[in-house]
């Protein structure tokens, strides 16, 4: 699975079912994301940084990239580019944050964990 489809949609950091009402500022900023493969065939570690804004989660370069953090810190993303398709879930602190993850490629099949830290 290519590196910046995984890591994306890994975050997960890792947001998909808030409402805008549900947006909370206290996450909003910079946040560097490490998404950990533990099953499948993608590479083992995939690193970028998001941006949250009126809890929102974008990333600059993907177009088919959903994410929120809910007031209460939980994370849903998910990411499509082309035919590879990844979600997670997770919650973030102030400054950290952690969930799990999981992918496909065409056929093959990833899932694994991530972290992340404000910038």
């Amino acid at each position: 699975m290519g590196k910046l489809a995984l890591g994306i949609a890994a975050l997960a950091l890792c947001l998909t079912s808030a409402t805008a009402a549900n947006a909370f500022t206290a996450y909003d900023g910079s946040w560097n994301l490490l998404f950990v493969t533990q099953r499948g065939a993608c590479d083992p570690t995939y690193n970028f940084t998001v941006n949250i804004s009126n809890g929102i989660v974008s990333h600059p370069n993907l177009v088919r990239f959903r994410g929120y953090v809910q007031r209460s810190g939980v994370v849903r993303a998910s990411v499509t580019v082309q035919n590879k398709y990844a979600s997670g879930r997770g919650r973030l602190s102030s400054t950290t944050g952690r969930g799990i993850w999981s992918g496909r490629s065409g056929q093959a099949r990833c899932a694994g964990y991530w972290t992340a830290q404000r910038n």
